[in-house]
Formats: structure tokens, C-alpha cells, sequence
């Protein structure tokens, strides 16, 4: 099995880390990271990677791995990240869209009639590419897996495992990871936040909600 991994310039390093430990401990999957040039990638912390192949020498993948971030909204008008997730996407068996990555699935074509999940701030703006917006922390339609924010990736490549490799497998890399998240404070959704907390982030976030909206209807405009 394997697996590409979207590296563009402001993703969020978690989406990438958090299904990378995950789908990289998987037995018989091997992993590539895809940037434009073999130059490192500056992710929206400051964080740089380094990729393996470039969009013109990355091989076909059997499950193609979308991050999201604040990057996301530059990736889905540039014609060659649409193209090239769409080609992948087209000849991969899965695919797999962590927060705001599913937007960029989206703009290249590839979630039409489906039912699709991302950030709790952006799941909106996936209806603009033809998807049913799902408020499902993890969205699974077909061999389409979405999930919502940054720690909502780790879980969903543990069902990604499980459903290619068996729950097992799957159990024992949570083992491995130890990961038996207990978060100290109740929130994290909209639903679970309180009040006073949601409208600040709301506020916060405004600014770049718009931003990313008037990105999307340029990426509708243009989808394939």
C-alpha cells in the first residue's frame, strides 16, 4: 500500500504528523511526501519539511493524504496542485482529507455527490464542490475518509488502518502511541465549547473565513 502525503507551503504540520505516525506504522505501507520542488516546505508554524518527490516525479499512490491549513486556501486556486490532486486522486483506491484538505479534494472534482467532513469552520464551504457537508468528527463515504481538525487526522488513520489492515492492527499501533487522548478541558466543537468561547473564535476567525469563501467560489469556478 501506498501512501502520498500533499506537502504546499502553509499547511498545518499536525494534519501531516498526525496520520503520518500512524499510516507509516501500518505493516507493508510505504510513504512518500509530494511538494512542488524537492525544497523544504514551511508549514503555518514556522515548521519545514522535507519532501521525497516532487509533482512531477511522485508515483501512483493507493491512498492519497490531504492536510489542511491556512495554505489550503492558495492551494485550491493553483491550477497545479488542483490537477495533480486530481490525477492522484482519480487512480488512488482511498482518500483521505484532514480539516481544511478536504477543500482542496473539492476543488479537484473528486467529492461530488459525497458526503464529506472538515474544520467546524470551513464544513460549509464544501457544498460550493458538489459535497453534503457532514458534521462527523470522521466522515466516511465510500472510499472517501474526511475528518475535522488537526487531532481529528490521528483518529481517522486509525480507521483507516482498520478498515485496510484489520482492527487489530489498528489497536496495536494505538497501543504503540499510546494514544488515549484525555483533553483537560470540555470543548473542541462548537456543540461542547462554551458559548462566550465560540463567539471569540468566531470573531477571530471572520477575517479568514472570508478569505477562504472567495478562494473556494474561485476554486468552484474553476473546478474540472
Amino acid at each position: 500500500m501506498h501512501v502520498n502525503f500533499l506537502l504546499f507551503e502553509g499547511l498545518t504540520q499536525l494534519d501531516m504528523t498526525g496520520p503520518y505516525e500512524v499510516l507509516a506504522n501500518a505493516p507493508g505501507f510505504t510513504v512518500d511526501f509530494v511538494a512542488k520542488t524537492r525544497d523544504p516546505v514551511r508549514c503555518d508554524r514556522g515548521l519545514q519539511f522535507v519532501p521525497t518527490q516532487t509533482l512531477a516525479s511522485a508515483p501512483p499512490c493507493d491512498l492519497l493524504v490531504v492536510p489542511g491549513g491556512p495554505g489550503t486556501d492558495d492551494a485550491i486556486v493553483d491550477p497545479e496542485w488542483v490537477a495533480f490532486t486530481r490525477r492522484q486522486g482519480l487512480g488512488a483506491q482511498y482518500l483521505f482529507g484532514i480539516c481544511t484538505g478536504s477543500l482542496l479534494l473539492g476543488a479537484a472534482g473528486l467529492l461530488r455527490g459525497k458526503r464529506a467532513s472538515s474544520h467546524w469552520r470551513a464544513r460549509e464551504l464544501l457544498s460550493y464542490f458538489g459535497a453534503t457537508p457532514s458534521e462527523e468528527r470522521l466522515c466516511v463515504d465510500g472510499n472517501l475518509y474526511t475528518a475535522g481538525g488537526v487531532t481529528s487526522g490521528i483518529d481517522m488513520g486509525l480507521k483507516v488502518v482498520a478498515a485496510l489492515c484489520g482492527d487489530d492492527v489498528a489497536k496495536l499501533i494505538q497501543l504503540q502511541i499510546e494514544y488515549d487522548p484525555k483533553p483537560p478541558f470540555p470543548g473542541g466543537t462548537p456543540k461542547t465549547s462554551e458559548p462566550a468561547v465560540v463567539e471569540r473564535y468566531l470573531e477571530r476567525s471572520q477575517a479568514r473565513f472570508e478569505r477562504r469563501r472567495a478562494a473556494v467560489e474561485q476554486a468552484a469556478a474553476a473546478m474540472p
